[in-house]
């Protein structure tokens, strides 16, 4: 019995801390890439030292061809070797087996839910790296949406998009949101990082 009471413990809601773009911890990046349209609030769970390190942004649309998800497998485990602190949705099929990769590793990894992260279960797979302080959870939203949307995980990737140092995008068709974002980059002048 007090396994089970220990499992059922371990899977409470969560209760993230709530960063107003006053707060000294808010990112100063989301303000001056994202302007008027930064987030006024961040909700974030777990290390929030996690915030202030240089981070890679990993990109992957469901419609990817295969040989790029080849080649993204093999940027995101030289990424993981390296140490480099990922940030993602982790949301396309893609991209949560980069998650899995990146859970293997020791490096950081910052999970940005396009939804609503106040009572949100851990999932199962992040909890050590969670308890290892290696995990943090970042949300713009609030209140809603409380499941995603196409709408939050537009402007949950812009987010993403304006806090990253340098990003790997596994694929670009031309005219989609993802082409359309890897030109915001381009304008931030964020470099871009290719497989290995």
């Amino acid at each position: 019995m007090k396994k089970m009471t220990r499992t059922i413990a371990r899977q409470s809601p969560t209760k993230p801390l709530w960063l107003t773009d006053a707060d000294m911890r808010y990112p100063a990046r989301l303000r001056e890439r994202l302007g008027a349209e930064a987030p006024p609030q961040l909700a974030v769970l777990g290390n929030l030292a996690l915030l202030a390190l240089p981070k890679t942004a990993i990109f992957c649309s469901a419609r990817t061809p295969g040989d790029a998800i080849l080649r993204t497998h093999d940027t995101v485990r030289r990424l993981r070797d390296e140490g480099t602190t990922v940030i993602s949705g982790f949301h396309s099929p893609i991209e949560k087996e980069c998650l899995r990769i990146l859970l293997r590793g020791a490096q950081p990894i910052i999970l940005c839910p396009a939804r609503v992260i106040a009572g949100m279960r851990l999932p199962a797979e992040c909890r050590t790296a969670f308890d290892a302080g290696r995990v943090l959870f970042l949300s713009p939203f609030i209140n809603a949406p409380t499941r995603v949307t196409r709408d939050a995980a537009l402007r949950r990737n812009e987010m993403v998009a304006a806090l990253a140092d340098q990003v790997f995008i596994a694929h670009l068709a031309a005219g989609s949101r993802t082409a359309r974002m890897a030109d915001m980059l381009t304008r931030w002048g964020v470099p871009f990082v290719g497989p290995p």
